[in-house]
């Protein structure tokens, strides 16, 4: 195996070797604290931009299985765990892990204290850093993550949305769960479903609670919306920066007044779409320190109290003292009080910040799908 170097912006550099793709590439380092997952993370387009640290030591074991992609492709920039399995085992699995990244052209670095990359990161917040297996003078590459760009300021959410509308189509995986019509004849409202770098398992879930969903992209206007006649409409997750994102924010304050109030249609964000709705009502993002990504986050429901294990991937979040009066925060982060969800106290508008769709992960918060099929009921 060649030797790969991780080297960040303060200085510190990591030497293992390298899996996958081989070259170099910059990027935001991270962590995950998910023990399994791995092939939803690296294939969730809300990654992009970024070098992803896993904190299970070993990765790797269960192999990759087309069926559990999150998107077409994998959005990493760099991969990083302590050690990568030497054996798949998995009846499902059709490939390994390593030739996998090679065939998505990410790099991999194994061999590496990553339990000491992750208290530097925690301790220190998410740093800009260089992953290479061609240039490995250590002044170089700290130099060069120096001078990478971060994601403070950057779309990156315009990299990774579709370029035209689409109407899902759920695949062998997706099963029929009985519609939530109250009794009456059953129906299939139709969502439409704003795509920032969307996650696959998000209109799969949609479909699962009875809805018909049609695709467009974030950048899509007011107007293009509405000429769909949506029953409800849907803001996905995405990567990068919230606060760069002045158009789909203009469009979701058109949308607050002509859809949700006018004509009582529901919106419902999750994460990016959450903070760019808070953004729509006029409140502020600011960066997280070192983020939220993994499977174990626990939140609790300000509505009933109840605490819930959630799936986390963001690096930014909505400044709840910045909600106008008429927007009430819904749920709260019980690691650090950060918000997690919000609610108009009269329009059918709400989101969360977290994952309820997760896979893998917990599945606690899937009642958020159904309280957003009520709602268009």
């Amino acid at each position: 195996m060649n030797t790969a170097k991780l080297a960040l912006e303060d200085g510190s550099v990591f030497t293992g070797q390298a899996f996958g793709a081989q070259g170099e590439i910059d990027g935001e380092v991270v962590f995950n604290t998910s023990m399994t997952g791995y092939q939803e993370i690296l294939t969730d387009p809300s990654y992009h931009g970024q070098i992803v640290t896993m904190t299970y030591p070993q990765i790797g074991n269960y192999g990759i299985t087309p069926e559990d992609d999150e998107s077409s492709r994998a959005w990493v920039r760099g991969f990083v765990v302590r050690e990568l399995s030497g054996r798949v085992s998995n009846f499902r699995s059709k490939g390994s892990l390593s030739d996998y990244l090679a065939s998505q052209n990410v790099i991999g670095i194994e061999g590496i204290d990553t339990r000491a990359l992750v208290r530097l990161t925690r301790s220190q917040g998410a740093m800009r850093g260089i992953l290479s297996t061609t240039d490995l003078d250590d002044a170089s590459l700290v130099a060069k993550a120096k001078a990478s760009p971060g994601l403070v300021g950057r779309d990156l959410a315009s990299e990774v949305m579709p370029s035209g509308a689409s109407v899902w189509e759920p695949g062998f995986e997706t099963k029929f769960a009985p519609e939530f019509d109250g009794g009456k004849k059953p129906s299939r409202p139709h969502v439409v479903a704003l795509d920032f770098g969307m996650k696959w398992n998000i209109p799969r879930y949609l479909v699962e609670t009875g809805c018909k969903v049609t695709v467009l992209p974030g950048s899509a206007s007011a107007e293009e919306i509405l000429e769909h006649k949506p029953n409800g409409i849907f803001l996905s997750n995405g990567p990068g920066d919230p606060s760069a994102l002045a158009g789909p924010v203009s469009t979701l304050k058109s949308l607050i007044t002509t859809a949700a109030e006018s004509r009582g249609v529901p919106i419902f964000g999750i994460c990016l779409g959450h903070q760019l709705l808070g953004q729509a009502f006029g409140a502020k993002t600011f960066k997280l320190k070192f983020g939220h990504r993994g499977a174990n986050h626990p939140v609790r429901d300000d509505r009933t109290g109840k605490v819930e294990i959630t799936t986390q991937n963001h690096g930014f979040a909505v400044d709840p003292a910045t909600l106008p009066s008429d927007v009430k925060p819904t749920h709260v982060n019980l690691n650090d009080m950060t918000l997690e969800g919000l609610a108009h106290s009269r329009l059918p508008v709400f989101s969360v910040q977290y994952h309820p769709e997760a896979s893998a992960g917990p599945h606690d918060s899937q009642y958020l799908f159904q309280e957003f099929r009520r709602l268009m009921d």
